[in-house]
């Protein structure tokens, strides 16, 4: 599914009329071939991430490990820049009819798939199709979306009931909207075949993914041979494997390392604010938790400096709401203090006595199981009993699908709209909405929010969805946390992007 993920801004392309072609992305990673040594193209890279992909079938998975892999096996119509504006992939151009109800696409020609098959509309129509009729994953993306049909080989239409301002960023977002082969099948979901700069070769489970280098990638790259992908969960140890060589590149960095690494010239260490952001939500089909009272308990328990310091140190952001403070559409509100005395009394309100908690925790995350130890700490300050449960993340994922849990926490990555923060989430038919949070009134802000073309009008409308979904504690949001990676320096031409999207397409290893 973003300190899900990163705090600088979002720049966004809202009412847009239309947009013309673009120079393909640029893939070469000219600009970092003297920066160190002779570039010599070829190698591969090793990425030490700390997850394994629950599947690889882009528009059934949401998770995080996933799509580093798939970020450089499939591509999009169009994707995000660093500046987090939409640009071409394989659409060159899009246009939007006067009555903001169609929008038709040019596709990019002379691109192919992996196993050499030819890229047309039929794809992108059997893509957006699949997702929107087997109600897969990303199915929400698509509730303004009446049809989308291929006008000819290279030209897609999308039929919208309403305005959709939001529809390139639903679309190019992330790579849980990938194009696949219109022949995509069982195979195909665990040996992906994309367009994308690099593609599938194998999957040694519990130990890594390698993918090499795609010879026809429509781009101009990529230099490398290819990725190998090491799952290594422990932090610790993804960075001595970086330090000793056994990695070229990870994400995966203990965060009270960070201040001491970045004096060390062995490495390159960056990092940015993110889009994501990290949070703790109750279930509300379950007693007590039906009851804002017991969940505004939980909120007003929390000392949300304690519990950022214990997960992230210094890299991240504390924030009652989820959009970062550098986006235009942040809002301003922050209505729970640390106060253990109001959440005894707001339990008591609730006629609720010895609460026992039940908090859902993945290990594939360390850092919501350090921050739920502090939580137990605070929780039982106020008398709540907190038992921490720790799961591997593919089992995480079944056991929120269920609803089998009191409270979880984790992450929302890599969002860019307004709407990525809040729709799935706590709309009432969100298709993210696994805590059963229901309030009409937010359902109409949020729709009206969707469909508002004006940016000042739109803020206004999540500005009160948000103060809403905030006061009743649907979620209870922590903070924003920072991407850092580091790398060695012989990786030339890479970026830390502030949506978390991990691309090699234009990296080069120096000799």
């Amino acid at each position: 599914m973003l300190a899900r993920w990163l705090a600088l801004f979002v720049v966004l392309l809202l009412g847009l009329a239309a947009c013309g072609g673009g120079e393909p992305v640029d893939v070469d990673g000219d600009e970092s071939a003297d920066a160190g040594g002779d570039e010599v193209a070829g190698g591969t890279l090793i990425a030490a991430i700390s997850g394994e992909p629950d599947q690889l079938d882009p528009h059934q998975t949401s998770a995080y490990a996933s799509f580093q892999v798939l970020e450089n096996v499939y591509d999009t119509l169009v994707q995000p820049t660093e500046e987090l504006e939409f640009e071409p992939a394989l659409a060159t151009e899009w246009q939007v009819s006067d009555d903001q109800l169609t929008w038709t696409f040019t596709l990019r020609e002379g691109v192919s798939f992996h196993d050499g098959s030819d890229f047309t509309a039929d794809d992108v129509a059997f893509s957006y199709n699949r997702i929107i009729d087997e109600e897969l994953a990303n199915a929400y993306r698509f509730t303004s979306v009446t049809e989308v049909r291929a006008a000819d080989d290279m030209t897609v239409e999308i039929e919208v009931d309403r305005p959709t301002p939001n529809l390139l960023a639903n679309i190019g977002a992330f790579k849980g909207m990938s194009i696949v082969p219109e022949e995509f099948d069982d195979e195909m979901a665990s040996s992906p075949v994309g367009t994308g700069p690099f593609q599938f070769e194998s999957h040694s489970e519990g130990q890594s993914i390698e993918l090499s280098a795609n010879p026809e990638y429509w781009g101009d790259g990529p230099s490398l041979d290819g990725v190998t992908f090491r799952f290594i969960s422990e932090g610790t140890v993804a960075l001595t494997n970086l330090q000793g060589g056994e990695a070229h590149w990870t994400d995966n960095i203990p965060p009270q390392q960070i201040e001491q690494l970045s004096d060390d010239d062995s490495l390159v260490l960056e990092s940015v604010p993110s889009t994501d952001y990290w949070y703790f939500a109750a279930n509300q089909t379950r007693e007590p938790f039906d009851k804002p009272e017991v969940r505004q308990a939980l909120a007003w328990a929390i000392d949300r400096e304690a519990v950022t310091s214990a997960a992230k140190f210094d890299a991240a952001t504390v924030n009652q709401t989820a959009i970062p403070e550098g986006s235009a559409f942040y809002t301003d509100y922050a209505p729970y203090e640390h106060d253990p005395d109001r959440g005894r009394e707001l339990l008591k309100e609730a006629g609720v006595e010895d609460l026992e908690v039940e908090l859902m925790v993945t290990d594939e995350y360390p850092e919501t199981v350090q921050a739920a130890q502090v939580l137990e700490t605070q929780w039982g300050e106020v008398g709540i009993s907190t038992n921490i449960r720790t799961l591997d993340f593919a089992t995480w994922l079944d056991e929120q699908g269920e609803g089998n849990f009191d409270v979880f926490m984790l992450g929302w990555l890599g969002n860019i709209d307004p709407d990525d923060y809040y729709y799935a989430q706590h709309h009432s038919e969100g298709g993210f909405n696994f805590h059963g949070y229901a309030n009409s009134e937010v359902d109409d802000l949020l729709d009206q929010a969707r469909e508002e073309t004006e940016d000042d009008a739109r803020k206004e409308l999540y500005d009160e969805a948000v103060q809403m979904i905030v006061d009743e504690a649907s979620y209870v949001y922590l903070y924003n946390p920072d991407v850092v990676q580091a790398w060695v320096p012989e990786v030339e031409g890479y970026t830390v992007r502030s949506d978390r999207a991990i691309r090699f397409e234009n990296v080069a290893l120096n000799q």
